[in-house]
């Protein structure tokens, strides 16, 4: 299936989770925060929050700073 990920199409395995693609995307441990279709979805549900073909996600990674 495709997928739009910060505004670039990306192939996933049918089913995948928001949990998989992070995986795919080497992001795994990072603080991050992921919208699916302009909503946000909470880290507790990304491993059963299962994309479907065409979602537009956004995965913005959370910077400290001083």
């Amino acid at each position: 299936m495709q997928v739009d990920v910060n505004g670039e199409s990306m192939e996933l395995p049918a089913g995948a989770t928001i949990a998989t693609l992070i995986e795919t995307m080497a992001l795994t441990g990072k603080r991050l925060a992921v919208e699916v279709n302009e909503d946000i979805v909470p880290r507790s549900q990304h491993p059963d929050f299962t994309l479907s073909d065409g979602d537009r996600v956004e995965i913005v990674h959370a910077i400290g700073g001083g």
